[in-house]
């Protein structure tokens, strides 16, 4: 029938079809991907009897009767594979803590619309439980939804990167750890799953940032690689000296994600592998506020929490404040003008060894861009401005342009 009607030509033809089974695969997507997930373990965080401020009254949780996530601003999905860290070790409840804390939380956005599609259903294999959360985090990345992963191990950071790789995608890559997760050790194990991410062929990570890394747990040679392949490393002292700086890599990035490892374990004992030294609490809150305010970020991870370690649930507050700042951030973006918006900017054109560039302000976030190679513009922070107008060339403008190469 549809043939007759579209005779003129089969590309019509094949457009109505397209739609429709575009239209079909929508309405069976996320009663496919709930078949990966298990509701969460914890039955009276859906139940419990929270005000109407509290983020538990806020959050829809998603299920096979509650399936719309159209308008949902941000998904929560938990993975409590730790195997790629211990072998043997048993699926951890640590994300349903979590939720346990984050529910009590009082929301102060109630435009934003936050969802929860529950945890990973754990496999017969590691591999099995990496494939079906890769599988979830393309599918909703397709969806443009974004993702706050709780975790798990930290190299399921690897699953955050293949969705992307599946399809393709370049990206910008952001870590947020004490440790490198880089060496020559067989396999992909959680202390060197960024050896696959970086170095595998074809390889689809434009920039990669390392951050917080404390130098004297970390192989120089390793630091080394990183330079020559113009990814930067921020060591931990660098990076408190002024959290600001971050705000950008962070803005850029496409994947992100943070092993609890790099706070310092009198705020976040619950994980084996903590050093004396980190970031603070409130200091890594304002770096996953910087990554909810990052327009390109798909997904962010927070990983290595081990509930059994966990003093008090201390840890699992910290990182339910972790994500409330997330959310935080998330509003604010939301709020943000495109950069194709000139009234919402002012412009700053700037002269530096013989270079000519511009510095764009957002009027409502008071946020920075540079122009770099004529048309193409990328974050940046006040200090950068600053550096210029000393004619002095900033570093992020330098390695900007050493990419480019």
């Amino acid at each position: 029938m549809f043939e007759h009607i579209f005779s003129p030509g089969d590309i019509f033809r094949a457009d109505f079809e397209l739609i429709c089974t575009f239209s079909l695969l929508n309405d069976n997507m996320i009663a496919e991907l709930l078949s990966y997930t298990s509701p969460i373990r914890h039955s009276d965080i859906e139940y419990h009897d929270y005000l109407p401020t509290q983020l538990g009254s806020q959050v829809k949780f998603i299920t096979a009767e509650n399936q719309d996530i159209e308008h949902l601003d941000l998904i929560i999905l938990g993975c409590g594979e730790m195997r790629g860290q211990l072998a043997g070790s048993a699926y951890s409840n640590g994300p349903d803590i979590v939720r346990d804390q984050l529910y009590k939380l009082h929301g102060w956005h109630n435009e934003l619309k936050i969802g929860d599609i529950g945890n990973i259903i754990e496999g017969a294999t590691l591999n099995d439980t990496r494939a079906a959360l890769k599988t979830l985090l393309t599918e909703l990345n397709l969806m443009n939804k974004k993702v706050l992963l709780i975790g798990g191990s930290h190299d399921l950071t690897i699953q955050q990167y293949e969705a992307f790789k599946s399809q393709e995608k370049v990206i910008d890559f952001t870590v947020i750890d004490m440790l490198a997760d880089l060496n020559d050790k067989p396999g992909m194990r959680y202390d060197n799953y960024l050896t696959e991410a970086l170095t595998s062929s074809p390889n689809f990570v434009r920039n990669f940032n390392l951050i917080g890394f404390q130098s004297y747990y970390v192989n120089p040679n390793v630091i080394e690689t990183f330079d020559k392949l113009r990814f930067d490393c921020i060591r931990l002292g660098k990076a408190r000296e002024d959290i600001e700086q971050l705000e950008p890599m962070l803005r850029s990035s496409h994947v992100g994600s943070i092993d609890i490892n790099c706070v310092k374990y009198s705020d976040a004992p619950a994980n084996k592998l903590a050093s004396p030294n980190g970031f603070f609490g409130d200091e890594i809150c304002k770096i996953t506020r910087f990554a909810g305010m990052s327009e390109s970020m798909a997904s962010f991870g927070i990983y290595g929490y081990q509930p059994e370690h966990d003093q008090h649930h201390i840890t699992a507050k910290l990182i339910s404040q972790m994500i409330w700042y997330y959310i935080d951030g998330l509003y604010i973006q939301k709020d943000e003008s495109p950069l194709s918006d000139k009234n919402q900017f002012l412009e700053y054109h700037i002269t530096f060894t013989d270079n000519d560039t511009v510095f764009y302000k957002s009027k409502k976030t008071n946020r920075w861009w540079m122009k770099v190679n004529n048309d193409h513009v990328i974050p940046c922070a006040y200090q950068d401005y600053i550096t210029a107008c000393n004619n002095e060339i900033p570093e992020r403008w330098l390695r900007e342009m050493e990419r480019s190469i």
